[in-house]
């Protein structure tokens, strides 16, 4: 299966150039000239890079992936930006970019950087380790202090959307899309249940205390 990677650039012959460049090195790209429909794709997408101009219409683009981030969105991210002074480019990582590429660029150094970043974070999906949790991709498994933990299908979608987004605050609507794809025909209640289950399953004794609810706003995993 293809990496799909988002592009989003409102200057339309870079956006071509960098869609063309893309696609010819084997992936499958989604463009968008503005921000407006970038979290219904990465709600309905399979996303594995976000390509992000920080000049767009409407909004700063590294105060939108600061407000993705903030959500609870954790696709990788690199800016491709005119913005070139040194304090710009610090400023984009601080609001949540993973790499920085300024305009003008270099065709092949934009296609060895989203390589080297799609490479790392593909490696790094096929096991998580957060604390004394091990999640292994290769057999959907959970280890807690060395030992399995059984756990219901949807115990085990919603830690590892919990261990993906460590020390991130997720709203319940975040957990209803994300965990059950369902925002609209779910009650908020739906994911109090969840998580008090999935509590007893990972911490039985209520010693580690994993998850905290945020009264009114949703739960944070630390």
């Amino acid at each position: 299966m293809n990496k799909t990677i988002l592009i989003v650039d409102d200057e339309e012959d870079i956006l071509d150039l960098i869609d063309y460049t893309l696609a010819c090195e084997g992936y499958d790209t989604i463009t968008c000239v503005d921000t407006n429909n970038v979290k219904d794709i990465l709600d309905e997408e399979d996303i594995s890079l976000i390509l992000m101009d920080r000049n767009l219409p409407g909004v700063e683009g590294s105060f939108f992936i600061q407000s993705l981030r903030d959500e609870g969105y954790a696709h990788p991210v690199i800016y491709i930006s005119a913005k070139d002074l040194s304090e710009d480019i610090v400023e984009g990582f601080e609001r949540g970019g993973d790499d920085y590429i300024t305009k003008p660029f270099n065709i092949n150094e934009l296609k060895a950087r989203v390589n080297a970043m799609i490479r790392r974070t593909s490696q790094t999906r096929d096991v998580i380790k957060y604390k004394d949790i091990i999640y292994r991709d290769a057999n959907k498994s959970f280890r807690i202090d060395g030992k399995v933990v059984k756990l219901t299908q949807l115990e085990s979608d919603l830690l590892l959307e919990f261990i993906k987004n460590p020390n991130i605050l997720l709203s319940r609507d975040v957990l209803l899309s994300r965990v059950w794809g369902d925002t609209e025909n779910r009650q908020a209640k739906t994911v109090n249940v969840a998580i008090k289950r999935l509590k007893e399953s990972i911490d039985p004794k209520g010693e580690k205390n994993y998850i905290q609810a945020i009264r009114g706003e949703g739960y944070i995993f630390c």
